[in-house]
C-alpha cells in the first residue's frame, strides 16, 4: 500500500511499507544514528554506534630532534687545560732554570764563547802594567791590566775608554758593553737601559769593531748585529758579578777612573793583582 500527499509547494517522501517490522534494537531504515555508543567488540574495546569504529589509534612515535654540540663549553674546558698545562710547564721551567749555575745559563746564549775553556792562556797575567797594552782578541776578554779600573756602576761613556781600565773593571766582575760609534743615537740608547744604573755594568763605543755590539765579561764575549737581540740582556744579567775573578771587590770605591780616551791613566803605581 503507498500513501501520497497531495501535491503542493512541499511533498512528503513516499513511504513504501514493506510489510516488515524492524528488528529489535535495531533503528528503522532511514534513521540518523543517535551517536551512542556500542557495547564492547569481540576484542573488548569500544565502537562507535553504527559499526563505523576502526578501534584504538596505535601510540604515536614521538620524534627525536638531534641537536647539535655545544661547542661554548669544549672550548672552554680545551683553554682551561692549555692554559693549565702552560702555567705548569713554565713553573717546571722557571724552576729548572733558577736551579741552574750561573755558568750554566751562560752556556745556554746562543753564540756566546767562552774563553776560559777554548783559550785560558790569553787570560792569565802575573800582575798590573803600566801603559798600552796589546791584546789577542778585539775587544779584550781579560789578561794583563792597567792598575785603575773604569767605574763600572753603570756607567753609560760616550767616548772610548782605554781597554786597560775596562780589563780591570771585568777582573772584578763588570760586564763591559762596547758598540760601533757610527750605531744610530736610538739604538745607543737602547743599549744605555739595560746597563744604566746597574752596577758591575760599564758601556762605551768602540773603534774598529766588527759587529754592531760586543759584550765582554772576564773570559765571555758575545757579539750581535743589533741593539734589539733579546741576548743583551741575558748576557749582562747573567754575568754581571758572576763573573768576577775577584769576588767582593766593587766598582765604587778605590783606585778607578771614569775619564775616556784610548790612552791608559796611571793614577797609582803598578802593583800585583
Amino acid at each position: 500500500m503507498s500513501i501520497s500527499t497531495p501535491g503542493g509547494p512541499e511533498r512528503r517522501p513516499t513511504v513504501v511499507s514493506t510489510g516488515k517490522k524492524p528488528a529489535a534494537g535495531r533503528p528503522a531504515a532511514g534513521a540518523k544514528a543517535t551517536g551512542a555508543k556500542a557495547g564492547p567488540n569481540k576484542s573488548g574495546s569500544a565502537q562507535r554506534a553504527g559499526g563505523g569504529g576502526k578501534g584504538p589509534r596505535k601510540p604515536i612515535t614521538p620524534v627525536k630532534v638531534s641537536q647539535g654540540r655545544s661547542w661554548g663549553p669544549i672550548a672552554l674546558f680545551v683553554a682551561v687545560g692549555v692554559l693549565a698545562t702552560s702555567i705548569i710547564g713554565f713553573g717546571a721551567w722557571a724552576t729548572f732554570k733558577g736551579s741552574q749555575s750561573w755558568e750554566d745559563k751562560a752556556a745556554d746564549i746562543a753564540g756566546i764563547v767562552n774563553y776560559r775553556e777554548t783559550d785560558p792562556e790569553s787570560l792569565t797575567y802575573e800582575s798590573h802594567q803600566s801603559g798600552k797594552i796589546e791584546y789577542k782578541y778585539s775587544p779584550p776578554v781579560g789578561g794583563a791590566h792597567n792598575n785603575a779600573w773604569q767605574r763600572c756602576l753603570g756607567d753609560v761613556y760616550d767616548a772610548p775608554i782605554a781597554a786597560e781600565h775596562a780589563v780591570h773593571s771585568m777582573e772584578h766582575g763588570s760586564v763591559w758593553l762596547t758598540y760601533r760609534p757610527d750605531l744610530p743615537a736610538a739604538d745607543v740608547e737602547k743599549l744605555a737601559s739595560v746597563i744604566r744604573g746597574n752596577d758591575f755594568m760599564l758601556m762605551s763605543p768602540y773603534e774598529g769593531l766588527d759587529s754592531a755590539v760586543s759584550l765582554q765579561a772576564w773570559g765571555y764575549q758575545l757579539k750581535v748585529d743589533s741593539a734589539d737581540d733579546p741576548r743583551i740582556k741575558e748576557f749582562a744579567t747573567t754575568l754581571a758579578q758572576n763573573a768576577s775573578i775577584e769576588p767582593g771587590v766593587p766598582c765604587s770605591s778605590g783606585n778607578y777612573t771614569t775619564g775616556t780616551g784610548t790612552e791608559p791613566r796611571e793614577l797609582a803605581p803598578p802593583t800585583g793583582g
